[in-house]
């Protein structure tokens, strides 16, 4: 039974679901642009430039409209680069005979749900809303936007082809997700760069990059018969679960490193309700993936694996991350806290 239009798009906020030309064409513009862009997957830019956001509140120089316009063109950005990524893989081959991609979630041109021509046209008008909050930005703040907007630019056109396909996207995605939207924001919005704030971003990167690292492994041998250097293909199966799990570690060990400098107060330490989530997480990367999907797991998800766990881990930590630091952000407001 096809699934109504408003259940497309909700299903398409949680992931990336399997529908139907017909569900396709009858959803119109906006089920188009949430399957296409993989929606879903827009939350961790949307916390990253929270993050940013309450940092500057923090520091008392929060500015809405800035932040507004900070949001927008990281969300369109990243939905930019989604559709250059399906686009690229599709034009070299990548996605041809059953390739991880079209495994898990439609991939509108393999599908033949559109065409190339119609795939340009949602990818330049995504575009030109976020480069026209960049600019919009460079106007406003000027100093350093321009230079973050350009690198901005070159990872957005340069991810999935060269840097996915030579070992550098993971690499890529920590930067971007923490330094440039966390510590790049900023200073978007308060005209300072400050480290410790680049600093303090970095355990919410870390687990965005965890997200991609898990579905690099979970299509390490899809990569590896395609020709795709990913990081997993370059360290192997093994080392690249020891490496993610290190990464994980690594985001609870610096709140806690930044709670003892007091950098954060020990509010933030509720990111350790988020250990079961972890547990759940390292207990999945120490098996290897079953041949058929456990009853238990969700059908739409399947074949992903590491990547799901990776990716609930995230949201979870993630969450509560954010929870955290708007607590205590508060509370420094409300002068409970110096």
């Amino acid at each position: 039974m096809p699934m109504s239009t408003a259940n497309v798009w909700v299903r398409a906020l949680r992931g990336v679901p399997r529908l139907s030309r017909e569900e396709w064409e009858r959803g119109g513009v906006i089920t188009r642009w949430l399957i296409a862009t993989r929606a879903a997957v827009l939350i961790m830019t949307f916390i990253s430039a929270a993050l940013a956001g309450i940092f500057a509140l923090r520091a008392r120089q929060f500015d809405l409209g800035l932040w507004l316009l900070l949001t927008v063109g990281l969300l369109m950005a990243h939905a930019t680069n989604n559709l250059l990524n399906d686009m690229t893989d599709f034009v070299k081959g990548v996605d041809r005979g059953n390739y991880y991609r079209a495994q898990y979630g439609v991939q509108p041109l393999e599908a033949g749900f559109w065409t190339l021509r119609d795939a340009w046209r949602y990818a330049l008008v995504t575009g030109a809303i976020a480069l026209a909050c960049g600019v919009a930005l460079v106007w406003l703040r000027g100093g350093l936007t321009l230079p973050l907007l350009l690198i901005g630019a070159f990872f957005v056109l340069a991810y999935t082809w060269p840097l996915k396909y030579v070992g550098l996207g993971e690499i890529a995605v920590l930067v971007v997700w923490g330094p440039l939207m966390i510590g790049g924001g900023y200073y978007v919005i308060t005209g300072t760069w400050d480290w410790n704030v680049v600093l303090g971003g970095l355990p919410y990167a870390l687990g965005t990059t965890m997200v991609i690292f898990g579905k690099h492994i979970d299509k390490r041998e899809a990569d590896l018969a395609k020709g795709i250097r990913t990081l997993p293909v370059l360290l192997g199966d093994r080392w690249s679960r020891i490496v993610a799990l290190a990464c994980m570690v690594l985001q609870y060990v610096l709140v806690i490193a930044l709670v003892i400098a007091r950098f954060f107060t020990p509010i933030m330490l509720i990111v350790l309700l988020a250990l079961r989530a972890f547990v759940i997480t390292f207990n999945a990367f120490q098996q290897p993936k079953p041949a058929e999907r456990p009853a238990w797991f969700p059908a739409d998800a399947w074949p992903t694996w590491l990547v799901a766990f990776a990716f609930y881990h995230n949201r979870t930590f993630g969450l509560l991350f954010l929870l955290g630091l708007l607590l205590e952000t508060s509370l420094r407001i409300a002068g409970v806290l110096a």
